[in-house]
């Protein structure tokens, strides 16, 4: 099965975004970071899903006062408690958990990492996928495609991309690269939309 075991960021600043990165999430090797600036919207999100709406605060606290940008304040919704930041470098990010109360103290623990990529044509970027060995795990439509990604550090989705940056709240414009390179076992390649991926093998 394809996994995904990192992803990486182009920064303005790699040493910049290293302490924010270090301050806000504490994340190990699924992330990295390479220079190269953008501007804008670049057509994804990240999202961390934890355990309980409490590790939700310890998470996105720490994020706003390392200089991250509210999007959303960590709220309740019918199905989740979460919200959203804009990272220094750009990058949006989603923290969220589908427990509605918590089951015990605050922690920072991230139970899963989820890359979601605005595409222009769900349907067209889900037969691409499936002929490169990804399968999928869940499907509505043109409007949302999850891929089964059980083993990856990374979990995989597809989602339009004007839709992905009104859930986001920021305009779906934007220049220059992605701004992410994904890596797994799948590559290398480029997708339809122009996101990139490089072979990158587990050391488990």
């Amino acid at each position: 099965m394809t996994s995904i075991e990192s992803v990486t960021l182009d920064v303005a600043d790699p040493t910049a975004a290293g302490h924010f990165y270090s301050a806000a999430f504490a994340l190990g090797t699924q992330l990295r970071l390479r220079e190269a600036p953008t501007t804008g919207f670049r057509g994804f999100t990240l999202s961390l899903v934890v355990s309980q709406p409490a590790t939700v605060d310890a998470l996105i606290g720490p994020a706003l006062d390392a200089g991250a940008t509210p999007l959303k304040p960590a709220a309740k919704s019918l199905w989740r408690y979460g919200g959203a930041v804009q990272a220094p470098d750009g990058t949006i990010w989603k923290v969220a958990t589908s427990a509605k109360k918590d089951s015990g103290p605050a922690t920072r623990q991230i139970d899963q990492i989820v890359l979601l990529l605005g595409v222009a044509d769900v349907a067209e970027s889900k037969r691409f996928y499936v002929d490169r060995g990804l399968a999928v795990a869940k499907s509505f439509g043109r409007k949302y495609v999850e891929f089964a990604t059980a083993s990856s550090a990374v979990k995989l989705a597809l989602y339009g991309r004007r839709a992905l940056a009104k859930d986001a709240g920021v305009a779906p414009d934007g220049t220059g690269s992605h701004r992410i390179t994904i890596g797994g076992d799948a590559g290398p390649f480029t997708d339809p939309d122009g996101f990139a991926w490089d072979v990158v093998r587990s050391s488990v």
